[in-house]
């Protein structure tokens, strides 16, 4: 599983990898997670608002950071 954190590297995307990392532990998922901080990769997703969230080349979440909890749910999809 592949997930990306879009953002410029705001607090927020901060937490938002945080929070992937924690829910990726909690499932005892094999997961790479990566930050992608350009702007043109941004773009490529069709995001608007960051951070975003992209699981395995689907973007699943816009411009808000969810808890663990609901990123476990994700994760869980």
């Amino acid at each position: 599983m592949e997930i990306l954190v879009l953002g410029k590297g705001c607090k927020k995307c901060g937490l938002l990898e945080d929070h992937a990392k924690k829910a990726v532990e909690a499932l005892s998922l094999e997961a790479t997670i990566k930050k992608v901080t350009d702007i043109n990769a941004i773009a490529e997703f069709g995001v608007m608002q960051t951070p975003a969230l992209v699981i395995d080349g689907k973007v699943v979440i816009q411009g808000k950071v969810p808890s663990t909890k609901k990123l476990i749910k994700y994760l869980e999809k």
